[in-house]
C-alpha cells in the first residue's frame, strides 16, 4: 500500500503505478494475494483524508485496509499532515501525495473546509473533470472554504453540490456525541441496488445532515439508497420540521458530468463518524459503495472484519484527535 470504476463485470482499466518520491509520505506494500489477482491490472484507490472532526484519519485507513485484503487493491492514503510529516487534522492548507490522483481509477474524498493550495487543489479537479468514479463520505458536502472573493469559492457550495449531490445546509444536532446513536438507518423503500447487498438497518452515531426536503432538493439524479430518521433534533425542538424534516437520504447514488463532458459514477453517504464504522453494515455500505463505483461486482459474501484492531477517538474540534501519528504508521 502507499500513502500521499464502469459496468458490472467490466475489465478493469489500464493502471500506472505510482512511485513513493520522497516528502510524500506513501509506502509501497508487499504483492498480495486475492480476488483480484486474477486480472491483469489492480484498481488502485486513492482516499484523500483531511478533516478535523471525524477522525477520517482513523476510519479510512481502516476501510482501505479491509479493500487492500478483499480486492487486492492499490490503495494510496493522503493525509493533512504538519511540516514534520506528523498527521495533523487540523492543518486545513495541505494533503500530502495528492499526486497520486492522476494515476487513480477511483477518488475517495472525506474532507472538510480544507483551503489547498492551488497546485494541490488541481489534481482533485483535475479527476473529478477525467469521468473516472468518485466516492464521498459526509463533510464531503463541505470539501472545501475558501474566501468568497476568490475563484476558488465555488468549491465551497457549487462543486460539492454537482459532484456529490448537495453543499453543506444544517443538521439536527449533536446531542452527547458518542454516547449513543442519533440517527436511525433504513434501506429506502423499494429500491434494490448492489449497494445494499449485506446492508441492514442500523443505528448510526452519526447526526442527520439535511440534504433533500423544505428549500433544498438532492442534485441531478441523485437515487437514495439508505434513508435516515433522526433520533434527537433541534430543529423539531425549534418547531421547524417543515423545513428541515425527521426524514432524510444518508447514502445515495448519481452521476457527474463535468465541463469535460466525461461522465462519473459517484457514490456518496452523509454517514461517517468514527463509531458509525464500528458497525459491520456501515463498512459494508462504504466497501459495496466502492466495488460499485469502480463498475465491479459486489460480492455476496465479504469478509468486512477488521485487518487490525479499530478503537478510534470520538469526533470532536481541537485537541482530541490521537498524536504522533505518521502516514507511514497507518499501513493497514
Amino acid at each position: 500500500m502507499k500513502y500521499a470504476t464502469p459496468i458490472k463485470n467490466a475489465i478493469l482499466a489500464s493502471v500506472c503505478l505510482v512511485a513513493c518520491l520522497p516528502g510524500m509520505g506513501c509506502r509501497q506494500a508487499a504483492e498480495p494475494t486475492g480476488q483480484a489477482a486474477e486480472t491483469e491490472k489492480k484498481p488502485h484507490v486513492v482516499f484523500v483524508i483531511g478533516d478535523e472532526e471525524y477522525r477520517s484519519e482513523e476510519s479510512m485507513p481502516m476501510l482501505a485496509g479491509i479493500l487492500k485484503r478483499e480486492l487486492d487493491a492499490e490503495v494510496t492514503l493522503c493525509f493533512s499532515v504538519d511540516s514534520s510529516g506528523v498527521i495533523d487534522p487540523n492543518r486545513l492548507d495541505h494533503i500530502q501525495g495528492l499526486a497520486a490522483l492522476d494515476s487513480a481509477d477511483l477518488m475517495v474524498l472525506f474532507t472538510r473546509f480544507r483551503a489547498l493550495p492551488e497546485a494541490e487543489l488541481a489534481h482533485i479537479t483535475r479527476f473529478a473533470e477525467s469521468g473516472k468514479p468518485m466516492v464521498g463520505f459526509r463533510t464531503a458536502t463541505h470539501a472545501f472554504l475558501y474566501p468568497d472573493s476568490t475563484e476558488n469559492a465555488r468549491m465551497n457550495n457549487a462543486w460539492p453540490a454537482r459532484v456529490f449531490g448537495q453543499q453543506w445546509i444544517t443538521h439536527h444536532g449533536h446531542f452527547e456525541d458518542g454516547n449513543d446513536p442519533l440517527t436511525a438507518v433504513t434501506l429506502a423503500e423499494g429500491v434494490e441496488h448492489p449497494i445494499l447487498t449485506d446492508v441492514n438497518a442500523f443505528q448510526a452515531y452519526s447526526w442527520l445532515y439535511h440534504v433533500d426536503g423544505g428549500d433544498w432538493e438532492l442534485q441531478g439524479d441523485a437515487a437514495p439508497l439508505l434513508i435516515g430518521r433522526s433520533l434527537r433534533s433541534k430543529h423539531e425542538m425549534d418547531g421547524r420540521l417543515d423545513e428541515f424534516p425527521l426524514v432524510n437520504p444518508v447514502a445515495w447514488t448519481k452521476s457527474y458530468t463535468g465541463e469535460s463532458g466525461k461522465t462519473s459514477r459517484v457514490f456518496f453517504t452523509t454517514l461517517g463518524h468514527p463509531y458509525d464504522f464500528r458497525n459491520p453494515n456501515m463498512r459494508r455500505l462504504a466497501l459495496n459503495g466502492i466495488y460499485w463505483a469502480l463498475g465491479l461486482e459486489v460480492p455476496e459474501d465479504m469478509d468486512v472484519s477488521y485487518t487490525q484492531p479499530y478503537q478510534p477517538n470520538n469526533s470532536g474540534f481541537g485537541e482530541v484527535y490521537k498524536k504522533g501519528l505518521l502516514p507511514e504508521g497507518q499501513l493497514p
